[in-house]
């Protein structure tokens, strides 16, 4: 048989094998010593360790001996520990220290990647007169040489899982300068009908505000201070970028604000978590939410406000600040349509000339549909959540509070009042102060201006002013609700607040 003969014969023996099937001819046979040096590789690439970001967490305590024990316990037991725990003491005059001192010292834990150690420093700094500020700074100076900076609040406890997500989410994408925690507040041991009521206005305006960050991009305008982790080097980048020793400085009302605004100046993003979730600590008297409320509001202004003051640059046409803007305008338009409603309410029942109509129950079912649909994007959405609701009453009672401390905060800007606001909210958290009573007063006399008013004014010239103002409340009204039937028809993609 010659070659080309030998050639036919294998191409007939190659032909007959089924799709797939190797030529016995060129099976190669393993080779023992190639696969032991495979398996001893890949052996040496799993010994090989892991790159893990170092997290030094900072808690700013100021009297926060009822809480602190509960915070310390929670990020204990997180299934990724900080690399090291500093709470900075600062102005107390209660057993802060006393009750941290015993859980100064190193900590080991069995978590489901392994056991991880972490230690937990007590630093008592005394009188320090930048308040909170100066204890962050004094924080930031001991864990700076790591990765990230976590900020926790002496009154905050995080789910277990809290860290382990923030960490994933910051170190997976190096453009991120913060991340702050979806925040609720735990209404579980609450007591009293005042409290429980301004608990769950809280919890919804929590839930609001979350939702609203969520579904733009999830870009967050505010990384609060209550439960937030933050790049050291976008730190180090603001301080260079600003001119500052520190990267939170005295000069606002809300320095997670400012330093929100100064790390997206330098190029960074900042975020909210879709995941890590974290319980602050509510105001459960009227005194204490509307010192804590008049803070918030009056800081924001503050750096809205085009122009300079005092060392702060007001950045009107920031991006973080658009939502801002937006928050004091709905506000505006909130006051104009409840104060209107109220005034010519008054003023047709005093000539009774006041006719009830059917469609004017669609902006309140309207404005309840919407915060049906608030409460239930809670995660930990309750009974007394719904309630607060589906009852109409509690939520118009919590929003003429709120309309109290927005007119508060911006008399008091625009007075150029120098005040303590910290200070304040500290006072008011004690049982101090009376200014928390402004709003009921100035509502009141509102009630009582507005009915002498009508007494005065003859009653053609009565139905002349009624004739002219419910129509022009009639169509702001009409484009308010227009506006909520929109927000109350966007998808939440999966998100929860």
């Amino acid at each position: 048989m010659d070659a080309n003969d030998m050639g036919s014969a294998g191409d007939q023996l190659t032909a007959g094998l089924a799709p797939g099937v190797e030529d016995p001819r060129y099976v190669r046979m393993p080779d023992p010593a190639l696969e032991a040096y495979a398996q001893q590789f890949l052996e040496a690439v799993d010994e090989l360790p892991t790159l893990r970001p170092t997290v030094g967490c900072v808690i700013p305590a100021y009297n926060e001996a009822e809480t602190i024990a509960g915070v310390l316990d929670s990020l204990l037991q997180q299934t990724r520990l900080p690399d090291a725990i500093h709470l900075v003491v600062n102005n107390t005059s209660d057993d802060s220290v006393e009750i941290a001192s015993h859980y100064a010292g190193p900590h080991t834990r069995m978590t489901p990647t392994g056991e991880q150690t972490t230690v937990v420093y007590v630093h008592d700094i005394g009188k320090n007169p930048d308040k909170k500020v100066g204890a962050l700074n004094y924080g930031y100076s001991l864990v700076e040489h790591m990765d990230y900076l976590l900020g926790v609040d002496g009154d905050t406890t995080p789910e277990p899982d809290a860290i382990q997500h923030l960490v994933d989410e910051i170190s997976s994408d190096d453009r991120i300068g913060g991340i702050s925690a979806i925040y609720s507040i735990d209404d579980s041991a609450m007591d009293g009908v005042v409290t429980k009521f301004l608990i769950a206005g809280q919890r919804a305006q929590f839930s609001a505000f979350n939702m609203q960050n969520l579904l733009k991009g999830r870009n967050m305008a505010v990384l609060g201070g209550q439960f937030s982790i933050f790049s050291t080097q976008a730190l180090r980048d603001v301080m260079r970028d600003s001119h500052q020793r520190t990267p939170w400085v005295s000069d606002s009302e809300v320095e997670d604000s400012l330093l929100s605004l100064q790390i997206k100046s330098a190029g960074y993003l900042t975020k909210i978590s879709a995941r890590a979730r974290a319980h602050v600590g509510g105001m459960t008297t009227l005194r204490s939410l509307d010192a804590q409320q008049v803070k918030w509001n009056f800081g924001a202004i503050d750096l809205m406000w085009p122009g300079q003051r005092g060392d702060t640059k007001g950045q009107p046409f920031h991006p973080n600040l658009r939502l801002r803007w937006f928050e004091h305008l709905s506000m505006v338009i909130n006051m104009t349509t409840r104060l209107m409603f109220l005034a010519l309410l008054i003023g047709s029942l005093m000539i009774d000339a006041f006719v009830f109509q059917a469609w004017w129950l669609i902006p309140p079912l309207a404005a309840v549909w919407l915060n049906f649909r608030v409460a239930h994007s809670m995660q930990f959405a309750n009974r007394r959540d719904y309630l607060f609701v589906l009852l109409v009453f509690p939520a118009e009672l919590y929003m003429f509070i709120r309309m109290g401390h927005f007119v508060r905060a911006w008399l008091k800007f625009f007075s150029r009042q120098q005040t303590d606001n910290w200070a304040a909210q500290a006072k008011a958290e004690r049982g101090k102060g009376i200014a928390w009573t402004y709003p009921f007063v100035a509502l009141g006399v509102f009630f009582v201006a507005t009915w002498a008013a009508w007494t005065q004014v003859p009653v053609e010239t009565t139905s002349d002013l009624l004739a002219f103002g419910w129509p022009i409340l009639g169509v702001i009204t009409v484009l308010q609700t227009v506006w909520m039937f929109i927000k109350s028809c966007r998808r939440y993609r999966g998100f929860k607040a």
